[in-house]
């Protein structure tokens, strides 16, 4: 059975997007071991699973892309979480409709010998949060304040820390485990 990993980038002030949408604050913190880092974990998955809006933009972005992460992000299947798409015309893509917590189940019953990578979107990150079916949180913590912003986590969770990785622009890998 595979097991559901969250992996998002957040700032030290604990949010996961800023009030108007933009990603460049990601950059902050970056370095070759952090890349290494997220190369590897992008990699290992057996599925990435992205809501709709992550999709629609990923689905113009990665087909046409090279680097590091093109290969995993074109040749690991996906799994797209929407009631409103109607086709996914990028390489191996499953629509998933419905329940996101029945889904999630199956999904993981179906899969083993890995796991599957879950990315937010806020909307996607928070309803997965909210199912108690994510295994591990794998959270890049970046050297930037937003001040304001979108948080993933907006009640009480019980996490174990596994490991902390401190890579050398700055940035903080911080991987939890949920605990039942």
């Amino acid at each position: 059975m595979a097991s559901l990993v969250l992996k998002m980038s957040v700032s030290l002030d604990g949010y996961v997007a800023p009030m108007d949408g933009s990603t460049d604050w990601i950059a902050a913190g970056g370095s070759d071991d952090a890349r290494s880092w997220s190369v590897e974990t992008v990699s290992n998955a057996c599925a990435h699973l992205v809501g709709a809006a992550t999709y629609a933009v990923w689905a113009g972005y990665w087909p046409g892309a090279s680097g590091p992460f093109a290969k995993p992000m074109n040749e690991i299947p996906k799994v797209v979480f929407s009631d409103s798409l109607g086709s996914a015309g990028w390489g191996e893509t499953t629509i998933a409709t419905g329940d996101l917590a029945e889904a999630i189940t199956r999904l993981k019953r179906e899969r083993s010998g890995g796991y599957l990578l879950a990315y937010g979107g806020v909307r996607f990150a928070r309803s997965l949060v909210g199912t108690g079916l994510i295994d591990e949180y794998r959270l890049a913590i970046h050297p930037v304040v937003l001040g304001a912003g979108e948080r993933i986590f907006l009640a009480p969770l019980t996490i174990e820390p596994v490991s902390t990785t401190v890579f050398s622009g700055g940035a903080v890998a911080h991987v939890f485990a949920a605990h039942p």
